[in-house]
């Protein structure tokens, strides 16, 4: 198969280049002012993580893999012998056969790609999991709607606050006085966030500051205390949020940043991102909920799950998830952190014409963290990939809700029982995923 570099359908690549991310006129706002890279360089005494330790909720980091992740090839179904007949060139080789680029066992039926090997040992560990055949039960293959509907856990296209965001607003904060509750890695405030109360996206990883000179900072800083500090009681308060965000965020230094564990992070934008998370917990300013965006999985074309775009994706994604998840543990804070990754839907069983796969239906989730309930791939029954056993007679049928994964994070470990109004009209079955 021939090296080529493959692009998105027309959708993705124009909701690329749009940037959306159930971007709002407050979102856009926020954005036009907000910092965009945060290593922090002063971490929380013992005394402060005793405290951290005393909270009965975790922090969320969700990573969200835009384009449409094909779970056949981050998660492979090696046992399933149809797998191998739908793919005879983007199939990852069983781990019993001779090829150098084969399969990692994982339980005997399911396998890792060897882009992703980096997260077999969080797997031995029993710190991942991996939620299979799992997704939207809507019928939509369009990236903006399926978007749309997973990030606001609801089929309701008139609903623009998201799950997440919808969490913190209705739930009190662990730290009353935090500046900062949830935190968007990304440019403007992705859906699953909107509706938190003290939100804020984060962009481009350059640094924070105030535009114009900085010979007139100090001045303009007094001015704008001034002018607003005899406003209304909402712009009082919104300008004195934007100059202690900025006094919180001002010292923050990349370079001073030092990883807990022997961590390594890569340099490209997904690893800094995840290193942005770690340091926000680790600093311990009250931040409950990151969000990370991670583009680039519509691979219709020219796929690559062994030696291309797809394998290369796969290996950023496990490193970044591998550096984070040393860097947390080795600060000590694994235990109240979870991570969960997903993406809006899988791709179709067989590939296509050009050595890719088109938009699916069934996918995968991964759940990381000191609280899950990992070494395994969860999947509720798997549901098969011969053709009597595919969704619409060509994808991976869905067995398990999306929203059942959620809400049970929600509920058990970010101590929200408030489902109902999380996840409207759904009432979810939980499935064992993660510790109470």
């Amino acid at each position: 198969m021939s090296q080529k570099r493959y692009r998105g359908c027309n959708e993705y690549e124009e909701l690329s280049r749009r940037g959306f991310l159930g971007l709002t006129a407050k979102a856009a706002a926020l954005a036009s002012m907000a910092p965009s890279w945060v290593p922090l360089t002063k971490f929380v005494d013992k005394d402060g993580r005793d405290r951290f330790f005393g909270q009965t909720r975790d922090i969320i980091v969700s990573v969200y893999l835009r384009g449409g992740c094909d779970s056949l090839s981050t998660c492979v179904p090696f046992g399933d012998p149809n797998y191998y007949t739908a793919r005879p060139n983007l199939a990852i080789p069983r781990p019993d056969s001779s090829s150098p680029n084969k399969a990692i066992n994982l339980n005997g039926f399911f396998g890792l790609p060897p882009a992703m090997q980096p997260l077999k040992s969080l797997y031995d560990a029993g710190d991942l999991l991996v939620v299979h055949a799992t997704g939207s039960n809507d019928d939509t293959r369009s990236h903006f709607d399926a978007q749309h509907f997973m990030e606001a856990g609801d089929y309701d296209k008139r609903l623009w606050t998201g799950w997440l965001g919808r969490h913190l607003a209705t739930i009190g904060p662990v730290n009353a006085n935090a500046l900062l509750r949830g935190v968007a890695l990304t440019y403007g405030m992705p859906l699953t966030l909107e509706g938190a109360p003290r939100a804020l996206p984060l962009s481009n990883l350059t640094d924070y500051n105030f535009g114009g000179m900085d010979e007139t900072l100090a001045a303009r800083r007094q001015w704008l205390g001034e002018t607003y500090g005899a406003a209304d009681a909402a712009l009082k308060v919104a300008a004195e949020n934007t100059l202690r965000t900025y006094d919180l965020l001002k010292d923050l230094n990349i370079d001073g940043y030092v990883p807990a564990g022997g961590a390594t992070y890569g340099d490209d934008d997904f690893a800094w991102s995840m290193k942005a998370a770690a340091a926000f917990i680790r600093h311990d300013v009250g931040v409950e909920a990151l969000h990370v965006d991670f583009g680039g999985w519509d691979t219709h074309e020219y796929e690559g799950p062994i030696d291309g775009q797809m394998a290369n994706n796969m290996s950023l994604l496990a490193n970044g998830l591998r550096a984070f998840y040393t860097d947390i543990q080795g600060a000590g804070y694994i235990n109240r952190v979870i991570v969960v990754v997903m993406s809006e839907f899988g791709r179709v069983v067989a590939e296509n014409g050009s050595y890719g796969t088109d938009h699916g239906h069934g996918g995968a989730m991964w759940l990381l963290g000191g609280a899950v309930r990992g070494g395994r791939v969860y999947t509720n029954g798997w549901p098969g990939l011969a053709p009597g056993q595919l969704w619409e007679g060509q994808d991976l049928a869905i067995t398990t809700d999306y929203r059942d994964v959620l809400a049970e994070i929600v509920q058990k470990r970010l101590g929200n029982t408030q489902l109902s109004q999380i996840f409207p009209g759904y009432a979810p079955t939980f499935r064992n995923l993660v510790d109470a």
